[in-house]
């Protein structure tokens, strides 16, 4: 069905995973899928092209996107709306948080022509949401969590950044990495690791 569909996920929970599943899955039913992420995110380059790539060994080439990039012209260039034809098109972004407010305005009004499936993160480090997903929580027809724990079994809320084991609170909001910059906790966790920083320090 035609919709924009909002997934998020704590760090480690599995968002790309899904993400690349259910493009195979579209793949399989004969749908082209356009699969995105941003250009901030250059973790996985191989031969001069992009690929999404998941903890768990799944990987597949991507398209790119930057901020100043409008989402009506990426699909005028690789023809994947057109309003007079039925298409078995499928857009599906990874890393949404970093979308602009103005990207998800232009993905909510592709999503009446085809389904739009976006995977990201809630909140930045210092537990404030990101542009992207929050104009997502203001648009999306669909909004589901994809669950994620905690080292000690809670659910896993908090995205904190590390720096040698430590929790930063402070910095750019955008720094790409993995599992050694950031780690999925749970609040109480957070703070109780937070507290005995502050007062170690």
């Amino acid at each position: 069905m035609n919709k924009l569909y909002f997934r998020y996920g704590a760090m480690g929970s599995s968002k790309t995973a899904q993400a690349l599943m259910i493009k195979f899955n579209y793949q399989q039913k004969g749908f082209n899928v356009f699969l995105f992420k941003p250009i901030c995110d250059n973790r996985c380059q191989e031969n001069g092209k992009s690929y999404v790539s998941s903890r768990i060994g799944l990987k597949s080439e991507c398209l790119e996107f930057t901020k100043e990039d409008n989402f009506f012209d990426i699909c005028q260039k690789h023809m994947i709306v057109n309003v007079n034809k039925i298409q078995k098109n499928v857009i599906i972004v990874d890393e949404c948080q970093f979308l602009t407010k103005s990207q998800v305005e232009e993905l909510k009004e592709l999503s009446l022509f085809l389904p739009v499936l976006c995977f990201g993160l809630l909140t930045n480090y210092k537990t404030e949401l990101f542009e992207g997903s929050k104009r997502l929580i203001e648009l999306a027809d669909s909004i589901n969590e994809i669950k994620s724990v905690c080292r000690c079994g809670r659910k896993a809320t908090i995205n904190a950044r590390l720096n040698d084991g430590k929790i930063v609170c402070e910095g750019e909001e955008i720094v790409i990495g993995g599992d050694d910059r950031y780690e999925g906790m749970c609040y109480h966790c957070y703070k109780t690791k937070l507290n005995k920083q502050n007062k170690g320090s």
